[in-house]
């Protein structure tokens, strides 16, 4: 029988959805219901990670550090994980506080080229004798072999593991066995996978992951992220259960969770959307839509168009600001 980790990006990658306005009171709810239904680690923070609120990306509603405390006080056998990005974390202000707080997991995220700007984060993680992973994000825009390059300096640097994002929901399960199997192949570390459904096809690409060797599959609640938004965690429980994958979490445990986030704070449930397929299309980062739309309807554009320009420049998380400049450009052609 397979086993494979989940790791629950509810309360963070679904704070993308609602402009980073989780509460306190959201958190330590939905972090008690997903600890008693045996959720193996759950993720916290701010969308893009500890130290990204900023007016660029958007300003979260709650303190980090804050989240975290309330995350660790309701979890207690569920490990803590945060995410975080170089340039917008450093060490000082953000991870080390972050570990005093008793985090377990932390995922350092990078664009898929760039797996050298992490290598003080993850050692530092290391020397603290916690669980590092390498997350590779926008992994759909460049070939199997430029992401064995960057995940072994992943592994050089002594992560416990690398985890490709598809940060566009941009995959084809085909691409993802492609990839992931040869991470696997050629790796000594585990390989992970972060699903998107820009295409619908988050679940499938989950499957996929499993199915050529990862061993790390990330999910949210009712799909709550970025975008379109992930894979939904609860029907990735319930289609593992069915192909016999262990999981290690509780069916009802994990559909009334479900029901709670419904209840409490998922009020608009992601779904896929034509401006979501196009950013799909284009493999531009799912987290754009609402900054798209806001400066297509201001410039009087056609949001689409935009997605599709960004996506000819290959721009990647954290350049929200050359939004303006193709908008701009568009107008102006």
């Amino acid at each position: 029988m397979k086993k494979v980790t989940l790791q629950d990006s509810t309360l963070r990658d679904g704070n993308h959805a609602i402009k980073h306005q989780l509460t306190i009171k959201d958190i330590k709810s939905y972090c008690i219901a997903a600890n008693n239904a045996g959720v193996p680690i759950v993720e916290v923070g701010h969308g893009n990670g500890v130290g990204a609120s900023s007016l660029q990306v958007g300003i979260a509603k709650e303190n980090e550090i804050k989240m975290i405390k309330a995350a660790r006080s309701s979890l207690s056998s569920s490990k803590l994980a945060i995410h975080m990005i170089p340039g917008f974390a450093t060490i000082e202000k953000n991870l080390a506080p972050a570990i005093d707080e008793g985090i377990d997991v932390v995922r350092v995220g990078c664009h898929c080229t760039e797996a050298d700007t992490t290598a003080k984060y993850i050692e530092y993680v290391k020397k603290n004798k916690l669980i590092a992973v390498g997350s590779l994000m926008m992994s759909h825009s460049v070939s199997k072999k430029v992401l064995l390059e960057e995940a072994k300096k992943f592994r050089d640097y002594g992560a416990d593991g690398v985890s490709l994002y598809d940060s566009a929901g941009a995959y084809l399960p085909k691409d993802v066995i492609d990839k992931v199997k040869y991470l696997r192949n050629n790796l000594d570390i585990e390989v992970g996978f972060h699903a998107h459904n820009n295409l619908g096809l988050g679940i499938a690409n989950s499957i996929a992951a499993v199915e050529s060797g990862a061993t790390i599959i990330d999910g949210a609640i009712l799909g709550f992220g970025a975008g379109c938004g992930n894979a939904q965690l609860e029907v990735i429980v319930a289609v593992f259960e069915k192909m016999g994958i262990k999981t290690g979490v509780d069916l009802y445990g994990i559909l009334d969770s479900a029901k709670l986030a419904e209840e409490l704070f998922i009020k608009d449930i992601p779904s896929i959307k034509g401006i979501g397929i196009v950013s799909g299309l284009a493999g531009v980062f799912s987290g754009f839509s609402k900054h798209v739309s806001q400066i297509a309807k201001q410039y009087d554009l056609d949001a689409r168009d935009i997605f599709f320009e960004l996506g000819k420049r290959k721009v990647v998380a954290g350049q929200e600001d050359i939004i303006i400049e193709v908008a701009s450009e568009l107008k102006n052609n």
